[in-house]
């Protein structure tokens, strides 16, 4: 069983009526929802809003994959938080954003980059061709690409650094193109962007959609625990006799 936190920011919900017609429980609670259709994945949320943004320690210790939709508030989230899942990445925890989570800080500390882009908001089409069709985030789509009829565009050039893998490049009505999925490893943790989900737009009610979210779960559980520090190993506990040959130890 993969355990997936599905961390929202909640706030347009709150603020914004288009955005709670479309979403009534949530984004998050959809994005999870859709997840727990697949018995292998059992995902639970939390929302900026909730101590610690509930991301405690007990909480990401019980995580295996974290996904995070964030947009008119990343600056309130505590740095102790984003310290605490930038630690549990580089264990090995996998981290899916979403969206105009390109701005987190977790995203933009783990990336080491601006992660700027260019938008607009006109309800246009965004076709997603598909870079790599043997890739399992990918499986499950039967054609070369997949189309969205309302979208908010992100242009190029997106301030990322060159990704380990090219999963998606969109196509958007307007003309510009953008590089909509893309994986990187920092430390034993995989991160996967996926740009689809503006809060306006019912996104996140795709199947094709939550087919990619889902893929990407599975595809960015652990595979094991990164060691973190640099302990001391004393002669002694060496794993081979250390014999010295010439000059001295100090």
């Amino acid at each position: 069983m993969i355990r997936v936190t599905v961390f929202g920011e909640n706030h347009h919900e709150k603020t914004h009526k288009v955005v709670s017609d479309i979403y009534p429980k949530g984004m998050h609670t959809c994005i999870a929802d859709a997840l727990n259709t697949d018995k292998e994945i059992k995902a639970t949320t939390v929302t900026q809003d909730q101590h610690e943004h509930g991301l405690t320690e007990k909480k990401l210790a019980e995580t295996d994959v974290l996904t995070w939709w964030g947009h008119a508030i990343h600056d309130k989230v505590e740095n102790a938080v984003v310290d605490r899942v930038q630690k549990r990445v580089l264990e090995g925890m996998g981290l899916i954003v979403l969206h105009s989570g390109h701005h987190a800080k977790i995203f933009r500390r783990l990336l080491g980059t601006s992660c700027d882009l260019n938008w607009r908001e006109a309800g246009e089409k965004e076709r997603l061709w598909i870079c790599n069709p043997g890739h399992p985030i990918v499986q499950g789509i039967d054609k070369p690409y997949f189309e969205l009829q309302n979208e908010e565009m992100y242009g190029e050039p997106f301030g990322i650094p060159t990704p380990d893998e090219q999963i998606f490049i969109s196509w958007f009505q307007g003309g510009e193109v953008f590089r909509s999925g893309a994986t990187w490893k920092r430390g034993n943790g995989k991160i996967f962007y996926f740009r689809p989900g503006h809060e306006t737009y019912p996104t996140y009610h795709d199947k094709t959609v939550q087919l990619v979210i889902r893929n990407g779960v599975k595809w960015a559980k652990p595979e094991g625990k990164y060691p973190l520090g640099c302990p001391h190993v004393p002669a002694d506990k060496a794993p081979e006799k250390i014999v010295v040959t010439g000059g001295s130890v100090h």
